[in-house]
């Protein structure tokens, strides 16, 4: 699927300031007719900054979507909204989260379902120092926290 952007390029300042400035609306992933339809929705939410106080309002559908004319009290300004398929980005937005599913909670497995203790190493290794056998589960966490039960801790 493609992904479209839906674009803006809307006059802003005023006087001999006035001039023209694009902005990304939106991305929309799927098809052109899609992308199109979103940004006729955008064209109804949005409000320009210039004029302060229109007088008339008129839209204009084009080839690659619309043109908003904005007359006010001595001037016009223009929006023009653009779908165009984006071909590059420098910076690709991170993807959106997906939904994680819910599922059914592991059962966590009793101290006899426990692994049996690891097998004493040969009689040639080299012996670490042996401390007090702990209780584990299948995978290796210990089934009383280290930290439970001391005396020594706040």
């Amino acid at each position: 699927m493609a992904t479209w952007g839906l674009i803006v390029e809307m006059t802003v300042g005023t006087g001999e300031r006035k001039h023209i400035e694009a902005s990304v609306l939106a991305h929309v992933e799927g098809t052109r007719e899609e992308a199109l339809a979103e940004l006729g929705e955008w064209i109804g939410r949005y409000t320009p900054e210039h004029p302060r106080s229109p007088k008339r309002s008129r839209i204009f559908r084009t080839a690659d979507g619309y043109l908003l004319v904005v007359d006010g009290a001595w001037q016009s300004f223009s929006s023009r909204f653009t779908v165009a398929e984006l071909v590059k980005d420098s910076a690709t937005p991170p993807p959106e989260p997906q939904p994680t599913p819910v599922t059914e909670p592991t059962p966590v497995p009793t101290p006899e379902d426990a692994a049996p203790p690891p097998a004493a190493p040969p009689e040639d290794a080299a012996v670490a120092p042996s401390g007090p056998t702990v209780d584990r589960y299948a995978d290796g966490v210990p089934v009383k926290p280290a930290w439970l039960g001391r005396t020594d801790l706040p």
